[in-house]
């Protein structure tokens, strides 16, 4: 006759469902289904989170408002979490995400505007030979991309 296994959370355990719980001990998190962990990852460890709660609720653990609440974060980052999952899988959270580079100012560009710089010429100068917008550049010599040649300047006497 098969026996009804009650759920057993350990002590200091936050109860998510009947059979889903987790607890937090030092800087790790650890789930529980039933009384058996299941998956455990570092406290700020926000991608295996994400991944781990979008298991729960893809697999019908736990809905999507129970995790919302439990960890009192927005719905809406759940229902993202779980797109992603749905999409990607487990992967999708551990992936570099895509960034775009710099449109205007290429390797050449920048190669060309630092010899023109290093020639006395001035930003404006060389934002307008190089058909670039003047604000472009000079962001680029405060983020230390570019260096301007400091002109000097002869003491009174």
């Amino acid at each position: 006759m098969p026996q009804l296994h009650l759920p057993l959370f350990p002590q200091g355990a936050t109860e998510v469902t009947a059979s889903l719980a987790f607890k937090r001990e030092a800087d790790q998190i650890t789930y529980y289904h039933g009384s058996l962990p299941v998956f455990t990852h570092a406290a700020d460890d926000l991608a295996s989170f994400r991944m781990i709660t979008s298991q729960f609720c893809v697999s019908g653990h736990v809905k999507q408002a129970q995790i919302a609440r439990v960890f009192g974060i927005p719905l809406v980052t759940v229902k993202r979490a779980i797109k992603r999952y749905r999409e990607h899988g487990p992967r999708g959270f551990y992936i570099e995400r895509k960034r775009r580079g710099a449109a205007v100012l290429t390797e050449s560009v920048l190669a060309e505007a630092q010899r023109l710089l290093l020639e006395g010429i001035s930003v404006a100068e060389v934002a307008n030979r190089l058909e670039l917008k003047q604000d472009t550049l000079s962001k680029a010599v405060r983020a230390g991309r570019l260096h301007v040649v400091k002109k000097k300047t002869i003491a009174p006497d």
